[in-house]
Order: structure tokens, then C-alpha cells, then sequence
């Protein structure tokens, strides 16, 4: 297997690989149009086909209609952090609430503050982010303008179960390393966003699916380019788009559908592959560490530790020796991850956890 076949990275990702291989030939030249994709105008027929595609594949997967917009987007979520405060929490609304479950969410409340006054409801930090919250057990002001979180955490391992009843205020989710790895119920939602480099592809775009009750809220002072309505008035078009990120994200959308089955079949493969690699670290005892709680285990990225910093270097340095990337932990935790994203096989997985037995016979 190569190195693309065994990528555990937590971003940029790992790609199915017949994805991998439609990208490969239309760099060199589409097929519709004998023109390399990177060289395509972002006002042709051909791409606004393929925006049309992205757009109604999305609404196919996730059962959403028309009181919704879909907007592709560029920035990631680290803008959205941004954006999202400066459309929705003006006045009347109460200051928007908050939950801090780790690193991202951090990073989302903190950038909130600089537009909005906020409240945090919930903060894992004390417990260094191990455990989540119960969403609905959360106090929640009537008034809030919305309640924030981010779904899987991709830092530390830590995933929210879906949502199954509707909030008294707006919902918005970040949910860029869980999205379209499972099925949920986008209506619950008034918002939700997810960039690309983890399931829908390379860097460089992000999906935003917003209830169109939610846009009329927006003030009409902000730059137009921060402005959703923007965005969805001239149709995720209105300075160029990132036209080979979103010809992937279509690309990926097709596997899905065609390929896999929709989000109950990825949903299946995905606890497979998560319970095999659980259980083989778990088979270790003491001798190997999962950061997240057990209740919080997160289907998408495993963050775990030998104990030893040397020995999380050395099973790194044999795991690349059998083709194995990607598997470094993020640098505000440490440790070893291991992101188990869509186009991840359960063959690949059965490489991951054979080395970890092998490294484990031979150091443990």
C-alpha cells in the first residue's frame, strides 16, 4: 500500500483513491473540456455546473431543501470564527453562548470575544479536554443569539453524539473533521459549517448550510465579502472560488453516493475501522493512553500516548517504515493520532493496528 493508502494525518487528509485518480487526469485535462481544471474560468458553464452538482449532491446526503442556503466558501473555519459573530449576534439578540470543549472550540470562542461580547457556557480546560458536556443539559439564555459548538474535536479525539431534539435558540456547529461521516438531522441546525482537508477534500474550501430564517438577522453595515447574503445572493461565485478544491469536494460527493451507498453505509465502515483500532489500544492496558474519556471516543481522530515520548517517537519511525504517515499528535497535546476521515480504508486500518501489536511485542 503507499503512503496515500496509509495517511492518518488529521488534515490535509487522506483521499478515496479513485477520487485521487479523476484529480490526477483533470489536472491534466478535463474530459468535458480537454482544459486542466486549475486553468478553468470560474465563470464557465462547466463550473457552474459542477457548483450546481456540489450543491444538490450536499442537500442529497444531508436531506435538506430549499429553506436552506448552501454556500462554498474559502478562509476555513478559522474565518467562520469570525464571521459567524459578526452576522448573527447584533442586537436584539442576546450575546451568543458558547461551548469550550477543546482546542478549535477555543479557538472559536476566543475569536468570538473580539466581535461580541459571549457566553461560555461550558469549559473542558481544567480537566485538559478530555471529557464533553451534555448539550441539552446546558443552561442556555432565551435570548442568546445562538449556542455554538464544535462537534468533533479533532485535537484531543472528542466527538458530541448527533442532536435528536431541537434547541430553544439557534444551533450552529463547526463540524469539519465529523461532516458527512455519519448520518444527522440537519434540521435541528440553523447553521452548520465544515472546511475541507479532512472528508470533503483538499484545502482551500468550506461548506456553509445556513437556514434562510437566520440570514434575515444580519446587520447591513459589514464589507460584503464578510456578509453571507453576499455569498448566497451571487451563488458561492462572487470572487473566485477555490474551482479545484470544489471540483473534488463534487468528486467526493459522488463516492459517497455512488460508490459507498449515502452517510448509513460510511456511518457503518466508520465504527468499524474506530472499533478496531479502540480495541487494539485498549488491549494494551496501561501501557497506551486515550486522551478522550471513553463515553467521548471520537469515530474520526484517536489522539493516544505510549507514556514516553520516546516511544511515541519510535513506533512514528516504524510506522513509517511500513508506509505509515500522518500520525504525529497535534503540537498543544503531543502523544500520537490517528484520524480514521471517510476515504480512510479498514484495510488501512488493519496496517495501523498490526504495527501497533508489532511495536507493541517488541517495546511494551
Amino acid at each position: 500500500m503507499t503512503p496515500n493508502a496509509l495517511n492518518f494525518s488529521g488534515g490535509p487528509g487522506a483521499l478515496p483513491a479513485t477520487v485521487l485518480m479523476q484529480a490526477q487526469d483533470a489536472i491534466v485535462a478535463l474530459p468535458e473540456t480537454g482544459v486542466s481544471v486549475l486553468g478553468m474560468s470560474h465563470r464557465s458553464d462547466w463550473f457552474r455546473a459542477i457548483l450546481d452538482e456540489a450543491e444538490q449532491n450536499l442537500r442529497r446526503l444531508l436531506g435538506v431543501a430549499g429553506d436552506y442556503a448552501v454556500t462554498f466558501l474559502q478562509g476555513g473555519s478559522s474565518l467562520q470564527f469570525a464571521m459567524i459573530p459578526m452576522n448573527f449576534a447584533a442586537a436584539p439578540q442576546g450575546p451568543p453562548a458558547y461551548v469550550t470543549s477543546g482546542y478549535w472550540s477555543n479557538r472559536a470562542t476566543t475569536e468570538a470575544a473580539r466581535v461580541t461580547p459571549r457566553d461560555v457556557l461550558w469549559d473542558g480546560r481544567a480537566g485538559h479536554y478530555r471529557q464533553l458536556p451534555d448539550l441539552y443539559a446546558l443552561e442556555v439564555a432565551e435570548t442568546a443569539a445562538y449556542l455554538h459548538y464544535v462537534s468533533n474535536e479533532t485535537v484531543e479525539g472528542l466527538q458530541f453524539p448527533v442532536c435528536d431534539e431541537p434547541f430553544a435558540v439557534p444551533l450552529i456547529a463547526d463540524m469539519s473533521s465529523d461532516f458527512l461521516s455519519k448520518p444527522f438531522d440537519a434540521g435541528l441546525y440553523s447553521m452548520i459549517y465544515a472546511h475541507a482537508q479532512k472528508n470533503l477534500g483538499p484545502a482551500g474550501v468550506t461548506v456553509a448550510v445556513i437556514d434562510r430564517e437566520l440570514l434575515e438577522r444580519i446587520p447591513d453595515h459589514l464589507p460584503a465579502i464578510l456578509d453571507f447574503r453576499t455569498h448566497v445572493a451571487h451563488a458561492s461565485n462572487y470572487n473566485t472560488p477555490p474551482v479545484f478544491a470544489i471540483y473534488v469536494l463534487t468528486l467526493i460527493t459522488r463516492w459517497l453516493l455512488n460508490d459507498i451507498g449515502g452517510l448509513g453505509a460510511i456511518e457503518q465502515i466508520n465504527a468499524r475501522k474506530s472499533k478496531h483500532l479502540y480495541d487494539t489500544l485498549d488491549a494494551f492496558g496501561g501501557a497506551v493512553r486515550i486522551h478522550a474519556a471513553p463515553q467521548w471516543r471520537s469515530q474520526m481522530n484517536v489522539s493516544f500516548t505510549f507514556g514516553d515520548v520516546r516511544l511515541d517517537e519510535a513506533f512514528v519511525e516504524h510506522a513509517h517504515e511500513l508506509g505509515i504517515v500522518g500520525l504525529d499528535g497535534h503540537r498543544s497535546i503531543g502523544g500520537l493520532r490517528a484520524s480514521l476521515y471517510n476515504a480512510v480504508t479498514e484495510t488501512a486500518v488493519d496496517t495501523l493496528c498490526n504495527a501497533l501489536r508489532q511495536f507493541g511485542a517488541a517495546h511494551l
